[in-house]
């Protein structure tokens, strides 16, 4: 089996879809089906079913998504072992973060990495956690930044870079704004808006929530989007509850009030995630390094 076809394999598998994984892998539409089609031919199965316009995985697909995985990971290890010079790394690193690490944490770090390490081309993606750490494991990304606790996992090796406020965001005028701080009784049947289960912010809120039941507040909507989630306490909707990093934006815009949460859930940690046999990468060193140097910098008292 050749290691592109299995590449291709790999990125298919996840985004279910040819189109994607060409954009991603940056080939034709054309060349990613022929490296499927000659992964089949060669292993004597189908991988993927299309259903409609869905396209699955064959159980035999399911069987070899580990395989690749490992083959992939083992055969980076060892170009890793041949060619790293921890004295002035080089190759290609894969950082993935949350939309709102991407946007105001990570510049920093990478631009200081960027300016230590030249002969390192980054590649930055954009997730949830699920996806990202699901990644790590994968080793399709080589470290991670999210928010709260990485899952319980021995292959992952994890470390906190910083601590940040969670604050309520209310709409202009509403009757929290102008409170100095808020507990969680104050917010008794106040109507919320949260991302949907899964999302590391709607962790955050069910976590700061748990245990209140009917004293607590009330989700009246779910949104994807952090984005539009901000626009909507802004409409009046609704209030939020984030890390303060996620919406000092709106509120320098006036957009959003912010209220400092000053429960015992009232703080989350800004945590990186790598799979603990890369750590002798060289790239992967220096990025954690340049990471734990920079947050440290900009680390605020809470």
């Amino acid at each position: 089996m050749e290691l592109r076809h299995l590449r291709a394999f790999r990125v298919v598998a996840r985004t279910l879809s040819f189109t994607r994984a060409a954009a991603e892998l940056h080939y034709a539409q054309s060349s990613v089906t022929e490296q499927i089609q000659a992964l089949e031919t060669e292993l004597g199965s189908r991988l993927f079913d299309r259903r409609g316009r869905k396209l699955e995985l064959t159980p035999a697909g399911e069987r070899l998504i580990e395989y690749a995985d490992r083959v992939l990971l083992l055969v980076e290890e060892a170009r890793s072992a041949v060619v790293d010079n921890p004295d002035e790394p080089s190759g290609e690193l894969t950082v993935g973060a949350l939309e709102t690490l991407c946007a105001h944490r990570l510049p920093s770090v990478l631009t200081r990495y960027r300016a230590n390490h030249p002969k390192v081309k980054v590649t930055v993606r954009e997730g949830n956690r699920g996806e990202l750490y699901g990644a790590v494991r994968r080793g399709e990304l080589d470290v991670c930044l999210t928010f709260g606790n990485p899952p319980a996992d021995e292959a992952l090796a994890s470390r906190t870079l910083a601590h940040d406020r969670l604050m309520v965001a209310a709409p202009t005028g509403h009757r929290l704004s102008s409170l100095d701080e808020v507990r969680m009784l104050d917010l008794h049947q106040e109507a919320f808006l949260a991302t949907e289960t899964g999302c590391g912010f709607r962790e955050m809120y069910d976590r700061a929530v748990n245990g209140l039941g009917p004293d607590g507040p009330v989700i009246i909507a779910e949104v994807t989007s952090l984005a539009a989630l901000c626009s909507c306490v802004a409409s009046g909707m609704g209030c939020a509850l984030l890390p303060e990093i996620a919406i000092s934006g709106h509120v320098a815009r006036d957009e959003v009030v912010a209220i400092p949460l000053v429960d015992a859930a009232s703080r989350t940690t800004v945590t990186m995630t790598w799979l603990r046999r890369w750590e002798r990468k060289a790239a992967l060193a220096a990025f954690l390094e340049t990471a734990s140097d920079v947050f440290t910098g900009l680390e605020q008292p809470v």
